[in-house]
């Protein structure tokens, strides 16, 4: 495990967590979307979701670890349980994509909606086409619609943030989990 910051936010590979897990030594956490966690999560994990995190679901009393997909939700969930107090947080380096990377096994379920990463690139992808069409087809101010769409994607670059990702988890067909 490595340490970052005053806080004291630990970092942990995927070859050590499944160690930690199979020793039932923590509590994993997945702080993905509901949708998210149901079309696959790592075994064992409990789904406490970041645009729900609540510290107080979180118990105190032992190692706990978090997930998500990347490992930058996960590091603003571990900056909420500092606030709350907690005095140590580790987090998975590189979330579910480095555990799967492992070849460790996941929990899949093919029955849930298509992924919020997919929904976003939809919506992006055809914003642009349809706003370039009217802007080609109607009137140059439709073009805008794709010029938003590009300072979308740039602020989630720069970020590691997408709004329209996070519109897009509280939307009613993301937020039930078919786990």
């Amino acid at each position: 495990m490595t340490t970052s910051g005053v806080n004291k936010l630990q970092t942990v590979s995927a070859q050590t967590l499944k160690q930690l897990v199979e020793q039932k030594a923590v509590t994993l956490i997945d702080v993905r979307e509901p949708a998210e966690y149901a079309g696959e999560h790592i075994p064992g994990a409990t789904l406490v979701s970041l645009s729900n995190f609540d510290p107080r679901k979180i118990p105190q009393d032992g190692s706990i670890v978090l997930y998500c997909r990347s490992g930058n939700r996960s590091a603003m969930a571990a900056q909420k349980l500092f606030s709350a107090g907690f005095a140590t947080v580790t987090h998975l380096n590189g979330g579910i994509g480095a555990w799967k990377e492992a070849g460790y096994p996941t929990n899949i379920n093919r029955k849930t909606p298509i992924s919020l990463l997919r929904q976003v690139q939809i919506i992006t992808g055809s914003s642009v086409l349809i706003g370039t069409l009217l802007g080609v087809v109607i009137s140059p101010w439709f073009l805008i619609l794709s010029g938003v769409m590009g300072v979308g994607l740039i602020y989630s670059g720069i970020t590691d943030t997408c709004i329209l990702g996070m519109m897009l988890a509280k939307l009613p067909y993301n937020k039930r989990s078919i786990v």
